[in-house]
């Protein structure tokens, strides 16, 4: 490994970039359903391969009605799939897998008095971010990763970086819904209140969202800054980095004493689009090499490593909101996240990058984010300003220490699971971490009370929850 080459690949956007899946041309690999067809349906996989199935059926409904009767006729359980960028079981079913695929576009938008987009829930979120650009809309913030529906995003609560932004769904007017039963719903915060606020968040345990009208805003160019600093400095300056960017986000990069800073701010100037760079995955290649070779002595690992690390590297970028906020990347990885309460952050960021550095097998950088709280019932985010800490392990490696030991200093520190991230919570946790528990599962027994939108992953939780 040469040093120039570490070098340019440790500039700040590779290691931004490097924890960031790819969707290719579509959806990502192993997540795509097969085309109707008489013979037998095929097996689906997740993006990472951890969470596969073979269901009964596949089906690819065109319109609400044809979704109305699959949901009453078809076998249970009912599970709605998207891209598979989840890591949990909230897909898997022996039953029935209800694909979105053709459920996409912009049905309507306005500019006044709020902009607000109407979309249909299959639409991929860089498919959205496109769409809403060609008419001078933009998403208010975005997940660092665009290959989910909007449907599944928000099921699981996907959301972005920045201290006074919330995640995806709290940015939803309204929704459509169809139940197990068949029924459609129109719902908003006037209207079936209460199974609004159980949907922006609703694990697919309710029915199945069609669409979604999100507030929105003009478009907007960002100006993206990026930097190498010591770990050390940078935990004592995440609250100041946070207020002051909209957006600032960081990676830790373990057995290395540096991470890297990602900030966003609004630029009022044109675009200054640049093509993107072609090595992005050098730096995550480079640091599996220094595990690879190194690993076995942590210190002379370090000493390497802050040689051929240059903290002088930077990266500026000015460009429209959408083609900096998300990206695709094909490494493939396993991960967990846990929502701590804002004031916990910097304590349990410290906790495990300590604990990821007594495993000499660890690589992946730690990403660290800011959340701003809400009001869905489910979110992980309801009543809170939030971090989020996520960490990763190669899909082929092992992982159980994600759940286990990185799960473990989670619950020290108060965190909710990110419900597409590995995790073990139980219901009675699970009841414990979200006041509003209990009204979700009530207004999920009166929309299906048959349990039709139960697969076995979901079944852990509110079967043994229901009075």
């Amino acid at each position: 490994m040469s040093r120039r080459r570490f070098l340019q690949s440790m500039t700040a956007s590779g290691v931004a970039l490097a924890l960031r899946p790819a969707t290719g041309a579509g959806r990502p690999t192993g997540a795509q359903p097969p085309a109707p067809a008489a013979a037998a349906p095929a097996a689906w996989r997740s993006w990472s391969g951890i969470a596969q199935c073979q269901p009964a059926a596949w089906a690819v409904p065109r319109s609400e009605d044809e979704l109305a009767g699959l949901l009453r006729q078809s076998p249970a359980p009912l599970r709605a799939v998207g891209a598979g960028h989840s890591f949990t079981a909230l897909v898997p079913t022996e039953g029935t897998l209800l694909s979105l695929d053709a459920l996409t576009g912009l049905k309507d938008h306005t500019a006044q008095p709020v902009p607000t987009a109407t979309l249909q829930a299959g639409t991929r979120l860089a498919t959205a971010s496109r769409l809403l650009d060609q008419v001078g809309l933009a998403l208010h913030n975005a997940p660092d990763i665009d290959a989910q529906t909007l449907a599944g995003a928000l099921a699981t609560a996907t959301h972005g970086t920045g201290a006074g932004l919330p995640a995806m769904h709290a940015e939803v007017q309204s929704l459509r819904l169809i139940t197990p039963t068949g029924q459609v719903l129109a719902c908003s915060a006037q209207e079936n209140t209460e199974v609004f606020h159980a949907a922006r968040v609703s694990l697919g345990a309710l029915g199945v969202v069609t669409e979604l009208t999100l507030r929105v805003r003009p478009r907007y160019v960002l100006q993206r800054r990026v930097w190498l600093t010591p770990v050390d400095s940078l935990l004592r300056e995440l609250d100041t980095l946070a207020r002051k960017h909209r957006q600032f986000e960081c990676y830790l990069l373990p057995h290395t004493g540096y991470g890297a800073v990602i900030v966003h701010d609004e630029h009022p100037g044109p675009p200054q689009p640049v093509q993107q760079a072609a090595a992005d995955e050098d730096v995550l290649r480079d640091l599996r090499r220094l595990r690879d070779w190194l690993g076995y002595a942590p210190s002379l690992r370090r000493w390497v490593a802050q040689r051929l690390i240059d903290p002088a590297q930077t990266e500026q970028r000015i460009d429209w909101s959408y083609r900096l906020l998300s990206t695709q990347r094909p490494t493939r990885f396993n991960e967990t996240e846990g929502h701590v309460p804002r004031a916990n952050g910097a304590a349990c960021l410290r906790a495990v990058l300590d604990y990821l550095e007594q495993r000499n097998d660890v690589y992946f950088p730690v990403e660290f984010r800011y959340v701003a709280q809400d009001d869905a019932w489910l979110s992980p985010f309801y009543g809170r300003d939030s971090c989020s800490i996520a960490v990763h392990a190669a899909h082929d490696e092992p992982w159980d220490y994600l759940v286990k030991d990185v799960g473990a200093i989670f619950r020290r520190y108060g965190a909710r699971p990110h419900w597409g991230k590995l995790h073990d919570r139980s219901a009675q946790e699970l009841r414990a971490l979200y006041p509003r528990w209990n009204d979700f599962d009530r207004v999920r027994r009166h929309l299906d009370p048959q349990g039709r939108m139960l697969n076995a992953y979901l079944r852990q939780w509110f079967e043994r929850t229901s009075p």
